[in-house]
């Protein structure tokens, strides 16, 4: 992976589509989640137009080790030559208001290279779930404590609300599926999901801004990372309404370019009538 680093751009693409073929017959049961989430989530397109985003999310993913390699490894100077910014003064002013920030962000294939690229600009503290592959986990926690502020681990939420009473940027992907204890039922893409509620109450407990931010991974090897606007009048009064209004934020972003999200998760796994349902072999 450190390797791949110094590869040409053009050669880490072939490099990418060559671990997407690779890969793809070793993830049948990957495979079979993500025709199963692209049914849910679209159900009016035809199993044909399904099965071309399918492949292309594949390709997709295949890129996904080689950015993370250059996440890991790579210098600034060159990445900074590979990246466009878009509203990055919204994020710039929400950081300047000291009043803490909460970057929302969806869980896209570049998602990794895209948290990178944004601390050549805005270095903040990244939310970490602790993933199962103890050497990743390991490689990973060093580098992002590198090139960010600091980490603050999924079974430490106090750790997330004192940064942000300190006026700290703190980077945040909501949009999985964290159990029925730590959410509540809202729908994502028409399908109802559990999904966490921490989103609007540090934003209530804190007073943060919530800034979305978007990575995009462009045909050339390039990327554009996207800020909008603060989100107005959030958190509410209303619980629910808050968090459906945040699964339609990434919602709406993800139906841009449903290639780049990453469908391999089950994200429709908790249900109110049990686990793992709507994943149940036809």
């Amino acid at each position: 992976m450190r390797l791949s680093i110094y590869l040409p751009v053009r050669m880490q693409l072939w490099m990418g589509s060559l671990l997407a073929w690779l890969m793809t017959p070793l993830m049948k049961d990957r495979k079979k989640i993500a025709i199963r989430n692209l049914e849910l989530c679209f159900p009016d397109l035809s199993e044909k137009q399904r099965q071309k985003i399918l492949e292309q999310n594949f390709q997709k993913m295949g890129m996904m080790m080689i950015e993370t390699a250059l996440s890991w490894w790579a210098s600034d100077k060159s990445l900074i030559n590979r990246v466009k910014f878009e509203g990055l003064e919204y994020l710039e002013q929400a950081v300047a208001s000291k009043k803490g920030v909460i970057i929302l962000t969806g869980h896209f294939t570049c998602m990794e290279i895209g948290g990178r690229l944004l601390a050549l600009k805005m270095p903040g503290y990244v939310f970490f779930r602790p993933m199962k592959n103890a050497l990743f986990n390991a490689f990973m926690m060093a580098a992002r404590k590198r090139f960010t502020e600091g980490i603050i681990k999924q079974k430490e939420p106090r750790a997330m609300f004192k940064v942000l009473k300190q006026g700290k940027a703190v980077w945040f992907a909501p949009d999985q599926d964290f159990g029925a204890r730590q959410s509540i039922y809202a729908t994502f893409f028409g399908v109802r999901a559990a999904t966490t509620t921490f989103t609007a109450k540090m934003a209530k407990m804190t007073g943060a801004a919530v800034i979305l931010f978007i990575p995009k991974r462009n045909n050339d090897g390039s990327y554009t990372l996207r800020c909008q606007p603060a989100v107005e009048d959030f958190p509410s009064d209303d619980e629910l309404a808050d968090v459906q209004r945040i699964n339609d934020l990434i919602e709406q972003e993800i139906r841009q370019m449903p290639e780049q999200y990453f469908w391999v998760h089950r994200r429709f796994k908790t249900q109110p009538e049990g686990k793992g349902l709507l994943y149940k072999h036809k």
